[in-house]
């Protein structure tokens, strides 16, 4: 009697701890889904993000250019107005 008594209590509680290991188990995958959905959510805004600062870095890169450009065409400039303010020195000298 004692022998089935415990057969029974060690059926009853191995039942029981596999239950719990189900719910357990079901609650740790919902938990992983929602971390999976929150890192590709994540993910995406990252992406967002990242093509934000290449298209702004690609705009600075133009834009860096341009002035290059003036700053040549202001130094090439320059140089012909003072080429020419010297003659004009030269010629009253």
């Amino acid at each position: 009697m004692k022998y089935s008594t415990n057969k029974l209590f060690l059926t009853i509680t191995s039942t029981q701890l596999l239950s719990a290991c189900g719910g357990l188990s079901n609650e740790v995958e919902n938990k992983l889904n929602e971390l999976k959905n929150k890192t590709e959510s994540l993910d995406s805004l990252l992406n967002k993000e990242f093509d934000k600062v290449s298209t702004l870095d690609s705009l600075i890169h133009g834009e860096s250019d341009k002035v290059k450009k003036l700053d040549s065409l202001i130094n090439k400039n320059s140089t012909r107005l003072d080429s020419v303010v010297n003659d004009k020195v030269n010629v009253f000298k």
